[in-house]
């Protein structure tokens, strides 16, 4: 098992679950507003975090459901439309995520390049 399948479950399945708990408190007939603006608010910041290069698969997995779910309001299909949602603003901050993580990763090994970088030159010329 690799370290992104670790992050995954570490994070997905506790917000999933939150936020399927919340949308199972909204009423049935009312359209899911704050569910679809939600989902879109985290769409926008996966997409500024680069989420396009680092976690494509998530990022378009979230556009689809975010595009299910104004389908199914148009639908008034509310209850689906809210699941949706849920499940498209989950996969968002997914991508997010992963896409920081993948970030930050390559800055320490960038980091521990230029630090052996500096160790060997440093070596090679005999001062401290």
């Amino acid at each position: 098992m690799n370290r992104h399948s670790s992050l995954h479950r570490a994070w997905v399945m506790p917000v999933a679950a939150a936020s399927l708990l919340l949308a199972a408190c909204a009423g049935p007939g009312v359209p899911p507003v704050a569910e679809l603006t939600n989902a879109r608010a985290s769409i926008g910041q996966a997409e500024s975090a680069g989420a396009m290069e680092g976690a494509p698969l998530e990022l378009m997995s979230a556009r689809d459901k975010l595009r299910k779910a104004e389908a199914a309001v148009r639908e008034e299909r509310f209850d689906p439309a809210r699941r949706l949602a849920a499940e498209s603003e989950v996969e968002a901050h997914l991508a997010e995520r992963k896409t920081r993580a993948i970030k930050a990763q390559a800055a320490a090994a960038e980091l521990a390049r230029s630090d052996a970088l500096l160790r060997n030159e440093v070596g090679r010329t005999g001062r401290p």
